[in-house]
């Protein structure tokens, strides 16, 4: 157990610190918090988290009650999941980085946390996810990756215009005759169809999973995501809720049968692409199952949450920005003679629009990783002694918006990162790296960092190309935003 004390002392100044730590001069402080009785505490704050505070006050509270963004915690799941949920949190723009220098901090099973899913659920395979880049696999199979989407940029534009005009073909249809139409549900089915199209040249349709990809898909999403989830439920059965899902894992055999319908698939799409792994030395089967997961967790999952969250923030930033981006958008589009990749290179608007959403909203929200070495650990203020084997866990929606950093860091503010604000983007962390940083087989950064951003910014040019704008209600799910598109308003047309 780790005492709450503030003992401050000053780091002597070698050369080697020097050189890795600009601010070599803060105060070194004792790692404020503790995590409680055996048992008992990671309970406690498993409570705290999920039921008793919530997810943002958890954090908030404790960043009062230490004066400090770098403190003790238990995270979730904990007993029975986890054998250790014992963390260092770290919650400010300054310190967080050194969750992505793999030098510094070993990433083997951490991808979910503290807790990692049963390999049942991935074919019996660690996945590449879950491979520390020390792992001979986690090279070939990031390589392979990126095999596949170099492999296919040319599709990713017109397949995307193909796909998302049915989308919002279906939302007009759907508000006509409902008044509001669920993004969310749309967004779901078309996302899963686009990425197995754009990746592998294949309609769902004309498979065994015809329209279910997508629900089987969030199907297999939840056992392994539940133990880091509430559904929202009343408090009286806040407790059936914590033993189902945070105290013991879902059994896979469960999801098994959905989940080799979609094996089956991309075992037979993906043949050519298999083909290569094989050359590559990796086993067939275990390509495939890397390949479902990248499309499915990464890339499907990562749409599913990034963008409804997209909608939400340009619908609810109101008329102005509207009008800027359908300007822009539109004008960019004329000047090239279509949508094409330079068109959306003279879009700097709708980049910062995007990247402003992956910062106030991140897709992926947590960070994990075991310090390799003691390390010291620096934030604004202070530094903090890290012992080799901790595990440190970084809360990304804090980092983000770190006051520090950013201006009015709870708005949304489209523009943030127009001009001299690309500054600021060392400072977006969603991809598992900074944004002015790239991906490589020796990193553990989003391999589909450029594609993300990519088909966000599609999303809001197919908008913009048919609408002048548009109004919405948001709400939180599972995965994060619900949202209702309540009108569109066509080009030259009124309200719909």
């Amino acid at each position: 157990m780790y005492s709450t004390s503030s003992t401050v002392r000053r780091r002597p100044v070698s050369f080697t610190e020097r050189e890795e730590s600009p601010n070599s001069n803060l105060p070194i402080k004792q790692i404020p918090g503790n995590y409680g009785l055996p048992f008992i505490g990671p309970i406690k704050d498993r409570l705290d988290y999920f039921y008793n505070q919530g997810r943002d006050e958890f954090f908030k509270t404790r960043i009062q009650k230490y004066g400090s963004t770098v403190f003790r915690a238990n995270m979730p799941p904990g007993p029975f999941m986890a054998s250790n949920p014992n963390v260092v949190v770290l919650l400010d723009a300054v310190s967080f980085p050194v969750l992505f220098d793999v030098s510094k901090v070993e990433k083997r099973d951490l991808f979910t946390g503290t807790y990692m899913p049963s390999t049942a659920l991935t074919g019996g395979y660690r996945v590449c996810a879950y491979l520390d880049p020390s792992e001979p696999n986690h090279t070939k199979l990031k390589r392979l990756i990126f095999l596949l989407l170099s492999s296919r940029h040319s599709k990713y534009i017109p397949e995307f215009h193909k796909s998302f005009s049915v989308l919002f073909d279906n939302l007009e249809t759907e508000i006509k005759n409902k008044g509001e139409a669920n993004f969310n549900n749309l967004n779901d089915k078309t996302s899963f169809d686009y990425l197995l199209k754009a990746y592998f040249d294949k309609d769902p349709a004309e498979t065994k999973i015809e329209s279910k990809g997508s629900n089987y898909v969030t199907k297999w999403l939840f056992f392994q995501l539940c133990p880091l989830i509430t559904l929202g439920l009343p408090k009286l059965v806040s407790f059936v809720e914590d033993i189902l899902l945070h105290t013991f894992p879902l059994p896979p055999f469960l999801v098994k049968s959905d989940y080799m319908k979609l094996y089956d698939v991309f075992y037979t799409s993906a043949a050519a692409l298999l083909d290569e792994a094989e050359k590559m030395g990796l086993n067939r089967k275990e390509a495939c199952h890397n390949l479902l997961f990248v499309t499915c967790f990464n890339a499907y999952g990562g749409m599913k949450i990034l963008f409804p969250a997209l909608m939400k923030w340009v619908g609810l930033a109101g008329e102005e920005l509207h009008k800027q981006l359908a300007d822009e958008i539109r004008a960019a589009v004329k000047a090239e003679g279509g949508v094409t990749l330079n068109a959306i290179e003279k879009m700097p608007l709708t980049k910062s629009a995007v990247y402003e959403a992956l910062r106030i909203e991140p897709p992926v929200m947590f960070q994990y990783g075991k310090a390799k070495k003691d390390l010291v650990i620096e934030s604004h203020d202070a530094a903090y002694e890290v012992k080799k084997g901790e595990m440190i866990f970084g809360f990304q929606p804090f980092a983000t918006k770190d006051p520090k950093i950013f201006d009015k860091a709870e708005e949304y503010i489209a523009c943030r990162f127009v001009g001299e604000g690309e500054k600021l983007l060392k400072y977006v962390f969603w991809s598992n790296g900074r944004e002015t940083e790239n991906p490589t087989e020796g990193n553990k950064q989003c391999p589909g960092k450029d594609f993300v951003v990519l088909v966000a910014r599609l999303l809001l040019v197919e908008l913009f190309l048919r609408y002048d704008s548009f109004t919405v209600e948001a709400s939180t799910i599972l995965f994060g935003p619900s949202v209702t598109v309540k009108s569109l308003t066509s080009v030259g047309s009124p309200s719909q």
